[in-house]
C-alpha cells in the first residue's frame, strides 16, 4: 500500500501541549510569554546541563517540563568550567528544585540560572 501526499493531513507544529487541559503553545515565544504559566523549578542533569528540566505550573494545575536546551537561545553569555557543585563556595541553588535564584559562582551550571532569570523577567502577553 502506498500513501499519496495528497491524503496526508497537514498537522501544524506545536511547541508544547498541556496534558491536563489540552492548551497548545505553537511556539516557544507563545509559551514563555503566556501569563497562565509560571516558572517554578529546575531539575538539573549534571552530566548534560541542557538536558535538565525547567518546571512550569499552568493555571489548570498541571506542571509542564521543558528541557533547558529548548531555552538556551535566550542566553548569550559565558559558560564557565568546571562544575563547582559541592565545592565550599557553592551556594547549592541547583540542589533545591524550587530555588530560582541566580548563582554568583563561575560554575558551568550558572548559565542555566541566568536563563531562568531571563524567563522570569520576560513580559507576559495579555491574550490568555
Amino acid at each position: 500500500m502506498t500513501i499519496s501526499t495528497a491524503t496526508i493531513a497537514h498537522v501544524p507544529s506545536v511547541f508544547k501541549v498541556c496534558s491536563n487541559c489540552d492548551t497548545r503553545w505553537h511556539s516557544i515565544t507563545d509559551f514563555i510569554h503566556d501569563p497562565t504559566l509560571d516558572l517554578v523549578g529546575y531539575m538539573p542533569t549534571f552530566d548534560e546541563l541542557t538536558s535538565g528540566l525547567f518546571l512550569f505550573n499552568h493555571r489548570c494545575g498541571t506542571t509542564l517540563a521543558c528541557t533547558v536546551g529548548q531555552f538556551a537561545h535566550l542566553y548569550d553569555g559565558p559558560v564557565f568550567e568546571p562544575n563547582r557543585r559541592g565545592d565550599a563556595d557553592c551556594p547549592g541553588h541547583c540542589l533545591n528544585k524550587t530555588d530560582l535564584a541566580p548563582c554568583p559562582e563561575q560554575c558551568c551550571c550558572a548559565f542555566v540560572r541566568e536563563i531562568m532569570q531571563v524567563i522570569a523577567q520576560l513580559p507576559k502577553s495579555e491574550y490568555a
